[in-house]
């Protein structure tokens, strides 16, 4: 499928069902492949940072993870067919993971994060593989020891809840070396497995108001979502120039 333009971003116009499909299938090729979940945020992050725009225009995958970005493409003729949540996504791969014995990496989030995560990961999964554990908050001296870690581990998906866009820097840097066949970013999703964290009630995510309940627990987060005004605005005027 060709890629849709959205901002200079392309994404690739899967449904949920689709994205999983394309996952088994680099498993099963055994060669490393980085996924991008570009929302909004990222996608204005990328306009000024030319290296994670490299990274997400040379992703093996990349979804739409915001209904922002769905609005988008429908304003600039880039359509893309659904939302899809990075932690839904990441879920529905570990159920198929756990079927097909699959072995999983947990790099990210605070000292102790990964490991409550992958307990309760197993109790949701009684076959869940997850083969390793890592904390996120290691210094650039303390990469190889990781890095050897994830290649004796032998994982087929290393999921990385490093923080965007620190996560897919770090996967784009040392994809080659570790040798994944899928490695995903999936930000904040260890905390909510974990407990440590909630996502927003079911009728809330049906209507797409995700953002405004963690903006609601979250009230920091007002400094990085003040960049939605600006993705509109620069959608609309991207419209206009195209004539739409």
């Amino acid at each position: 499928m060709q890629r849709k333009d959205i901002l200079g971003i392309g994404f690739d116009p899967v449904t949920m069902d689709q994205a999983l499909e394309k996952l088994e299938q680099y498993i099963n090729s055994d060669k490393p492949h980085l996924v991008v979940t570009a929302n909004p945020e990222m996608v204005m992050k990328a306009r000024w940072d030319s290296l994670l725009g490299e990274i997400l225009r040379r992703a093996d995958l990349v979804v739409a993870d915001g209904i922002g970005v769905v609005w988008a493409g429908s304003q600039l003729g880039a359509d893309v067919p659904e939302r899809i949540p990075g932690i839904e996504l990441a879920e529905s791969l570990l159920a198929r993971a756990a079927e097909r014995g699959w072995k999983v990496f947990l790099l990210g989030g605070e000292e102790g994060v990964a490991q409550q995560a992958a307990a309760a990961l197993t109790v949701r999964w009684s076959a869940l593989r997850i083969v390793g554990t890592h904390h996120g908050f290691f210094q650039s001296k303390g990469e190889g020891e990781i890095i050897a870690r994830i290649k004796e581990a032998k994982p087929d998906i290393l999921l990385a809840a490093l923080g965007v866009p620190r996560q897919e820097k770090w996967l784009a840097a040392h994809l080659g070396q570790l040798k994944v066949p899928v490695a995903v970013g999936v930000g904040g999703s260890f905390n909510v497995w974990a407990g440590v964290d909630k996502r927003a009630p079911r009728w809330m995510i049906k209507v797409n108001l995700e953002w405004l309940y963690r903006l609601i627990r979250q009230p920091w987060r007002i400094k990085r979502m003040a960049v939605l005004p600006v993705f509109v605005f620069t959608v609309l005027r991207e419209r206009l120039v195209k004539g739409r």
